[in-house]
């Protein structure tokens, strides 16, 4: 597990860079989730599943299903707040890094 120090000093050595950027996305949408203002039914989930993605990427290896599952959860949770959607796009473009959107299904 990293320590604080670790985390401030960037990624670490031989981290695969999608790691990386997934983390780094997750982070960012975490803070501004937590610094929003309003309260909303899903606001808890979110909460949880930004907490379990990062878990997932932080083992170095995420499972592509899993994200996908969780960043539709989280889509589910905070889709309708406009102030983080930039943040919600991030994560999926991070998602989208381990194998691209998923086309032809639906």
């Amino acid at each position: 597990m990293r320590s604080v120090e670790q985390k401030r000093q960037g990624p670490v050595v031989g981290e695969d860079p999608r790691v990386t950027e997934l983390r780094s996305a997750v982070s960012r949408l975490r803070r501004r989730l937590a610094a929003h203002p309003g309260e909303f039914a899903d606001r808890s989930i979110a909460e949880e599943e930004l907490a379990a993605l990062d878990a997932i990427a932080a083992d170095g290896s995420p499972e592509i299903p899993r994200l996908r599952r969780s960043l539709l959860l989280i889509a589910g949770a905070i889709g309708s707040v406009s102030a983080l959607s930039p943040g919600l796009a991030e994560v999926r473009r991070a998602v989208d890094l381990f194998g691209g959107p998923v086309r032809g299904q639906g």
